[in-house]
């Protein structure tokens, strides 16, 4: 899990997407008969609701063709355009999710999950004071929401406000005992404080909430690498590669919010040739031609 939370925050995987599908609604809107604004609404749910059942077999593009229509024939409905703003952003549409979520919002002020998904949105266009304002907003509305503390958290690291990054990380962690991101982002905010057998105990505790977890894995790698323990760092960080070869990528680890100093450290753990091998093996390897008959 990256530690930053998903861009798609599916209003269906928060529960927001709740409306049962009309029992008496058709998938398209029939030709032959003349209907009145209550049965386009209907048309309109029983679209965003296959809109929602496709999304949930990661078929987007689909969806969001559903989702576009539903908005026309149901815009009052602020469901429809949580929905349609979250397939925005699954598909990296910013500007068009925040408008259709801000049109959710115009109709459901006080929806947490339409704040939450607007302090993502924002977050991903690197508006961070704006990404903390909705999400402060959602959580004063539900403040036990661990991934939207951990968002919050985010903001505030990337804004440079460290202390009060480390008080939502570690106030989303009370709320969920096994949210290793929060504990990792703690983490890699002492690593560039300079604090570094801090940031080895926060690395060591989100591995221990979470075996399989490559990132604190990584971090931790790299931290003891470069405090001398070569041998130690190589192994978990073979580990780590091994359980997910995306973190041998420098980009990626900066997606990811690694900070500077961690990325200059790693760079020297990750081009070693024992950790090159092992990334060469982690590749797929290309499907071997057959000869011509």
């Amino acid at each position: 899990m990256p530690n930053r939370s998903p861009l798609l925050p599916l209003l269906i995987a928060l529960g927001l997407w709740s409306v049962a599908q009309p029992a008496s609604a058709q998938a398209m809107i029939p030709h032959t008969l003349q209907l009145n604004s209550n049965q386009l609404e209907q048309q309109g749910l029983s679209l965003a609701q296959e809109a929602a059942q496709l999304a949930q077999f990661q078929q987007y593009e689909l969806a969001l063709s559903r989702a576009q229509l539903a908005s026309q024939l149901a815009p009052n409905n602020s469901q429809v355009w949580s929905l349609l703003g979250s397939l925005y952003l699954q598909e990296t549409e910013l500007d068009k999710g925040i408008r259709a979520l801000e049109r959710a919002r115009s109709l459901d002020s006080k929806n947490t999950a339409i704040l939450f998904a607007l302090g993502s949105a924002h977050f991903q266009k690197a508006q961070y004071a704006k990404a903390a304002d909705y999400l402060q907003a959602g959580l004063k509305l539900k403040p036990d929401t661990a991934g939207a503390l951990f968002d919050l958290g985010n903001a505030y690291y990337m804004l440079e406000r460290y202390q009060e990054a480390i008080a939502q990380y570690e106030t989303a962690v009370k709320q969920d005992p096994k949210f290793w991101p929060a504990v990792n982002n703690i983490g890699l905010i002492r690593y560039e404080q300079g604090s570094v057998d801090a940031a080895i105990k926060q690395w060591r505790t989100a591995v221990s909430m979470d075996a399989k977890a490559a990132e604190p894995q990584l971090a931790l790698a790299v931290a003891l690498y470069n405090k001398g323990d070569r041998n130690q760092g190589l192994v978990l960080g073979e580990k780590a590669v091994e359980l997910d070869s995306r973190y041998g990528d420098l980009k990626f680890l900066k997606e990811n919010l690694w900070g500077d100093r961690l990325l200059t450290d790693a760079k020297k753990l990750l081009n070693t040739p024992r950790i090159q091998a092992t990334l060469a093996r982690s590749q797929p390897q290309p499907t071997p031609q057959q000869p011509p008959q």
